[in-house]
């Protein structure tokens, strides 16, 4: 089975001076590994960094810890075990929702046009001064192409589809519309594949309701005021507007029919829409 690498993101707290330290050693020693191979791969113009590295069919950041080092330190090295829970997305796709979804659950006692407006604003707020702002037209046209942070998009959606398709009880398929569309019957959905439903009696007393409730949008930008995420990289950046949509107020008529025709032949033949 192939699918596309991803952008992953664990449920941890921000890392202790000591753990910043090793981590830094850490990847110093892995960027080490690879600096030789990485200058024989594809090179594109990057969107916060400055550039992008194409490994195994998709792009990817060199040089920070989500990185095409560390993806190929990743792949020769970790041993996954059968009850691990991996929260896969594209950044900027309603990452954060799910992981606070996903916590909240297991510890109870998503539109391409959409994702590129979230990334372009997200991209702008960590991109270095000296590179000065990326403009939408600059974006859009990236995009299209497929160079974007572990894109093309289409094909790591296309990619995870199908994995679902093969591995239903391993990989669960869940679009960011229908999810904002229909959370409560998506969350029960998603906690039946996590292994751990809602019983009768949690639901007469509305714990599915509470669980919406405290992950939902209002809620996580409101306790991510403060305090960073990493090291420059307020917890704040990743909160914007999260409504399904707004791409209508940042694409022109002929972007918006560029994707259009994208995304059909992309998705040509599979159940997916947005």
């Amino acid at each position: 089975m192939s699918i596309p690498n991803t952008f992953c993101l664990p449920f941890e707290t921000e890392p202790s001076m000591e753990e910043k330290e090793y981590e830094k050693a850490h990847l110093a020693i892995i960027f080490d590994r690879y600096k030789d191979r990485v200058t024989t791969f594809p090179k594109e113009k990057g969107w916060i960094s400055e550039s992008l590295y194409m490994y195994h069919g998709f792009w990817h950041l060199s040089g920070g810890v989500y990185s095409i080092e560390t993806m190929m330190a990743l792949q020769e090295t970790f041993k996954a075990h059968s009850t691990d829970i991996y929260l896969c997305t594209l950044p900027k796709s309603g990452t954060t929702w799910m992981k606070a979804l996903m916590f909240a659950l297991v510890n109870r006692t998503r539109n391409p046009k959409d994702v590129l407006v979230s990334l372009f604003h997200f991209t702008n707020k960590l991109r270095d001064k000296s590179r000065g702002i990326m403009t939408f037209e600059e974006a859009f046209e990236m995009f299209s192409n497929g160079v974007m942070p572990y894109g093309p998009h289409w094909d790591h959606v296309k990619g995870y589809y199908n994995a679902s398709l093969e591995h239903p009880t391993r990989i669960l398929f869940l679009i960011y519309e229908n999810m904002e569309k229909d959370t409560m019957n998506n969350v029960k959905r998603l906690a039946e594949f996590l292994g751990c439903p809602f019983t009768k009696k949690e639901e007469a007393e509305g714990a599915v309701e509470d669980i919406v409730k405290i992950c939902s949008f209002k809620n996580l930008k409101e306790v991510n005021k403060h305090g960073n995420w990493r090291d420059d990289v307020p917890n704040h950046t990743f909160f914007r507007k999260g409504k399904v949509g707004d791409w209508s107020n940042h694409l022109t008529t002929e972007m918006s029919h560029i994707l259009d025709q994208i995304v059909k032949e992309k998705f040509e033949g599979l159940d997916i829409s947005f």
